[in-house]
């Protein structure tokens, strides 16, 4: 019900912003008392290829379910090992659907921790980081998308990290969901196509190389799709100089 004619609703308790936060670190700890971190490492994925893949034929829909709920708590838990959850997606699903899984899963646990970060942590993050945050405002402000995108498309820092930046300047979600979702494809694709081949690695005895990314021939495409991000940006910037003058 409204109160009296031009008087401010009651703002709500400032305790509830922190609750996306603590749930968060609540997780994040119940996963490191647990040791649950120790089954993203290839060595778990290869202990358990036999029962892992007799359940993905057994219950293919349950098993993609749960793989993408768990890559969802890993991505919004800040959790190492999202390389080996998407080579595994692609082992356990094919490159095409595993791709899929892990581009939805990825998106929605980077939104999560955007949210977080949105509610609760942006003003004191913000303010601790300092200069650091400060290099990166003009360009979220200007150009959000275009700026996110190329973060993405190159991970030049981590990417928890690029998860929390574009909530401190008022980025919307539906914009840092698509910039994300674009971004991370190319290097989504190229692990879970990897990743469907790890029979044959496994059968070998041998460990796929997660510095594929890091080759001239992936690295320098990726470069390539930045720069293309970047040009509406840098066109933008010729035409309002050339207006100025």
């Amino acid at each position: 019900m409204n109160g009296p004619e031009g008087a401010a609703m009651p703002s709500a308790p400032a305790w509830r912003k922190w609750v996306p936060v603590l749930l968060l670190a609540l997780g994040l700890a119940a996963v490191l008392l647990l040791d649950l971190d120790r089954f993203l490492s290839f060595e778990a994925l290869r202990g358990h290829r036999a029962w892992l893949t007799a359940e993905v034929a057994e219950h293919p829909v349950r098993s993609a379910a749960l793989y993408f709920l768990i890559y969802v708590a890993a991505i919004a838990l800040s959790i190492p090992g999202g390389a080996v959850l998407t080579l595994a997606g692609g082992f356990l699903f094919g490159a095409f659907l595993g791709a899929a899984l892990v581009l939805g899963a990825a998106t929605l646990g980077a939104c999560i921790v955007f949210l977080a970060a949105r509610t609760a942590l942006g003003d004191l993050l913000k303010r601790r980081a300092g200069p650091f945050l400060q290099r990166m405002e003009r360009g979220f402000r200007n150009d959000g998308f275009h700026y996110l995108l190329v973060l993405r498309l190159i991970p030049v820092f981590p990417f928890w990290l690029v998860n929390l930046v574009p909530a401190f300047f008022g980025m919307r979600l539906s914009t840092y969901a698509l910039a994300t979702l674009i971004g991370i494809a190319p290097a989504t694709i190229v692990y879970a196509s990897l990743g469907s081949g790890l029979g044959s690695v496994f059968d070998a005895g041998e460990t796929p190389d997660f510095g594929l990314l890091l080759t001239p021939q992936l690295l320098l495409p990726l470069i390539g799709l930045a720069l293309l991000a970047l040009a509406p940006v840098l066109y933008r910037r010729v035409s309002r100089r050339n207006g100025d003058g």
